[in-house]
């Protein structure tokens, strides 16, 4: 399952959600104040290969484009 993001419209609190694909069209509740008006957020993601093979340039993950966390952490 993946992981969306998204953002409060009333207290602008930016929390991240575990949900199936169905359920991510329903929208998310808000963990600090229980608003369901919310919107999903694009974010970033990181991936990275250990193989020779990639087009990801020289790998590094993450600490390469200088993020040092995956999506949600921040």
């Amino acid at each position: 399952m993946p992981i969306y993001e998204y953002i409060c419209n009333t207290c602008s609190e930016k929390f991240s959600l575990l949900q199936s694909i169905s359920a991510a069209g329903d929208g998310a509740q808000c963990p600090k104040c229980a608003s369901k008006k919310t919107r999903k957020v694009v974010s970033a993601f990181c991936c990275s290969s250990s193989g020779s093979g990639s087009d990801f340039g020289s790998g590094g993950g993450c600490s390469s484009s200088g993020h040092s966390h995956g999506a949600g952490g921040g």
